[in-house]
C-alpha cells in the first residue's frame, strides 16, 4: 500500500516520480482511489486543461511538443496526457514516452505521460480525468491532453478540456470531413498544420466557410479562430498560444470557464455512478433474481422494462 498523503506532498514538490505513481493509482483502479481523490480535491481547479484533438498524421504530437516549449518560456509548468492506442498483448500504451516529446523528458518543469486507450472508445483513456486531477493537483499551470487520432468519433475531448483545439492538415481528405458532423462541431481553435503543403490556404478557406455555415452565434459569442501552423518549425505556435489565452480569457469574462468545470465534474460524478452500478449488476449474472426475472420474460408475465426496474430496485434498495 502507498503512502497517499506524502505521495501527493512529494507530487505538489514537483517529484515526477510521486505524479507518475498517483496516476498509476488511478490507472489500475487501486483500492486506495478513493483515499487519492479526497486527498486531491482541495488542490485542483488551478490548471488550465487543453485538449488537441484531430485525424491520425495531422502532427498532433508536434504541435503538443511546440505548445509546450511555448508554455515553458513563460515560465509556465505543463502537464502533458499523451493518449495512446492499446497493446493487444500488454494492454499498455503502444507509443510509450512518445518519442516527439523527447526533448522535453529532461526538463522538470514538464511532465509527460502516455495513457492506454484499453479499449475505450472517444479518443481518450477511461482514467483521464482523475489523471487530470493528478496534474491539476501537482501543480501544472497547463494541462496538455492530446487524444489518440480516431477520427470523427473522436469527441470526447471537449467534454474534458477548458479549450479544444481541432488539428487539420492539406491532402488529408480534411476539407471533406469538414462537411461532416463530428469532430470538426467541437473545437473552439482550429489549427491547420503543415501549411507549407499545397493546399493549405484551401483548407484554410473551406473550413472558415464551413464554420460559417453553421454558425448560430450571436453577438459577444466566441467565434472559433483558424490559426495556420508549421510545428515541426514552431512556425505559427505562438498564434496558438494567443488564441487559447483570447478563449480562456472570453470564458472567464463570461462565466463560461466555471460552467464547463460543473458540466466535468457532473459528468465525472455520473460515470463513477453508473461504473460502480453496473458492477453490481454484474454480480448478479449468477444471481437467482435474474434468472427468475428472465423466466417471467420468456413466460410473458414481465416486459423486459419492468424486469430492469426491479433488478435496479434490489440493487439499489430502492422501491
Amino acid at each position: 500500500m502507498q503512502d497517499v498523503s506524502t505521495l501527493v506532498s512529494q507530487a505538489r514538490e514537483g517529484r515526477p516520480r510521486a505524479v507518475a505513481r498517483l496516476i498509476s493509482l488511478v490507472e489500475g483502479a487501486s483500492p486506495q482511489l478513493r483515499e487519492v481523490m479526497a486527498a486531491l480535491a482541495p488542490l485542483t481547479g488551478n490548471a488550465y486543461v487543453v485538449g488537441l484533438t484531430g485525424s491520425p498524421g495531422v502532427g498532433k504530437s508536434t504541435s503538443t511538443s511546440a505548445l509546450v516549449t511555448a508554455y515553458r518560456k513563460q515560465g509556465k509548468r505543463v502537464g502533458v496526457l499523451a493518449v495512446d492506442p492499446s497493446s493487444p498483448f500488454s494492454g499498455g500504451a503502444l507509443l510509450g514516452d512518445r518519442v516527439r516529446m523527447s526533448d522535453h523528458a529532461s526538463d522538470p518543469g514538464v511532465y509527460i505521460r502516455s495513457m492506454a486507450t484499453r479499449g475505450h472508445l472517444g479518443g481518450l483513456a477511461w482514467a483521464a480525468p482523475q489523471a487530470i486531477r493528478v496534474l491539476d493537483a501537482a501543480g501544472c499551470d497547463v494541462i496538455l491532453v492530446e487524444t489518440v487520432g480516431v477520427g470523427q468519433s473522436e469527441v470526447e475531448i471537449a467534454s474534458q478540456a477548458d479549450t479544444s483545439v481541432v488539428l487539420l492538415a492539406p491532402g488529408m481528405g480534411d476539407g471533406i470531413q469538414a462537411a461532416k458532423a463530428g469532430i470538426l462541431e467541437i473545437g473552439d481553435v482550429y489549427v491547420v498544420n503543415k501549411a507549407d503543403r499545397d493546399g493549405a490556404d484551401a483548407t484554410a478557406r473551406e473550413l472558415n466557410h464551413m464554420l460559417g455555415l453553421g454558425e448560430s452565434r450571436g453577438p459577444g459569442d466566441w467565434r472559433p479562430p483558424i490559426v495556420k501552423t508549421v510545428a515541426a518549425r514552431a512556425e505559427g505556435i505562438d498564434e496558438v498560444v494567443e488564441a487559447l489565452e483570447k478563449h480562456r480569457a472570453w470564458m472567464e469574462e463570461r462565466g463560461v470557464l466555471t460552467e464547463r468545470r460543473r458540466a466535468r465534474a457532473a459528468r465525472e460524478v455520473e460515470t463513477i455512478a453508473v461504473t460502480a452500478l453496473r458492477e453490481r449488476i454484474a454480480d448478479l449474472h449468477g444471481d437467482r433474481r435474474l434468472g427468475a426475472l428472465a423466466e417471467r420474460i420468456v413466460a410473458g408475465e414481465l416486459d423486459p422494462y419492468r424486469a430492469a426496474d426491479e433488478l435496479v430496485a434490489g440493487v439499489t434498495g430502492t422501491s
